[in-house]
């Protein structure tokens, strides 16, 4: 029997941060032992944001690369790839927006709220408000049965469902309705205790060195109820015990027992924390360090994934535009 085939992707909007790794990578390279994979670097949808301040994007878009890959993602066994390499995808995504009604769009949660976080920019843009449609044409241009989300992000993958329906209804049983595969993980708090998000600069980044995620670790807030060490602690309400519950699976039970008996200090635990994600990271570290030293190595995966990626969406978009009449 084939594979099923799943599609993702990541904006290099900064570096990639232990949210992107716990909620989307290491779920990548799990998925790519027994599917078939294709997962890319989505520079085009930075621009809906960002584009405004575009002098660090060909830097973000390496570094991201650099992460991906040394987080475990394998070009042997996915494909890799930079989206803007695949122009397939921008000519899906304009014809799919003929289609796409206004009001379909509108109704996406994260439009408004995306645009009230981002509040400093400037997002009254038909790229932002279209970007629902760019992500349809991401998924569907490779007939994706399965996406990789997290809860935030379904109403997106049923406006992709939605126009897919929609084209196969005016022209021709083309794409089918890809169905989410849900992340084990919800959101992990930032370093201020919201969702960790390069938006809120509260990030702590796959990359940082061992003195930044001590410096970042540090500054983390805790329980807001523990205000002497003498206090009785919270554990469930601390983003601190968050990260136990995930990277430091056995010593969670007796961080919470030792909090709520107050015979372990706040900064005792961020200390502790500090050195776990630490030696968590120091793989990934050590890989990174190797593709740094191999810019070719890291062109030449990029390249041959974008031409792997091309066979298929060019095969694709060639159904798409005979279905509607262009070829």
């Amino acid at each position: 029997m084939s594979k099923q085939r799943v599609l993702s992707g990541i904006q290099p909007t900064g570096r990639l941060h232990l949210g992107n790794l716990i909620g989307a990578v290491e779920n990548w390279v799990e998925l790519q032992q027994s599917h078939d994979c294709y997962f890319f670097i989505a520079d085009y949808h930075a621009l809906t944001t960002s584009y405004a301040d575009t002098k660090n994007l060909a830097d973000d878009i390496r570094q991201a690369a650099i992460d991906l890959l040394s987080a475990g993602v394998a070009p042997e066994k996915a494909v890799l790839f930079r989206q803007s390499d695949v122009p397939e995808h921008a000519e899906l995504h304009l014809l799919l927006s003929m289609l796409t009604p206004l009001a379909w769009l509108e109704r996406v949660p994260t439009y408004k709220s995306k645009i009230e976080e981002l509040k400093e920019r400037d997002l009254g843009t038909y790229g932002f408000l279209g970007y629902p449609v760019l992500q349809a044409a991401d998924i569907l241009i490779y007939k994706a049965s399965r996406v990789p989300v997290g809860e935030d992000q379904l109403p997106h993958l049923e406006l992709t469902r939605e126009i897919a329906r929609r084209f196969n209804y005016l022209y021709k049983e083309i794409f089918p309705e890809p169905q989410a595969a849900l992340t084990r993980f919800p959101a992990l708090p930032g370093t201020d205790g919201r969702k960790m998000s390069k938006s809120y600069r509260n990030t702590i980044a796959i990359s940082d060195t061992p003195d930044a995620i001590r410096k970042k670790v540090g500054i983390m807030v805790t329980d807001p109820e523990r205000i002497k060490r003498e206090d009785i602690g919270h554990p469930d309400v601390c983003p601190v015990y968050q990260y136990y519950k995930i990277f430091a699976r056995d010593r969670r039970e007796k961080a919470a027992k030792e909090c709520r008996e107050a015979s372990r200090g706040c900064v005792d635990c961020k200390k502790e924390l500090a050195q776990v994600l630490i030696e968590y990271l120091a793989p990934i570290h050590a890989a990174g360090r190797e593709l740094e030293q191999e810019p070719k190595l890291l062109d030449n995966i990029l390249k041959n994934g974008a031409e792997r990626a091309r066979a298929v969406a060019s095969a694709t978009l060639t159904q798409a535009k005979k279905a509607i009449g262009l070829a």
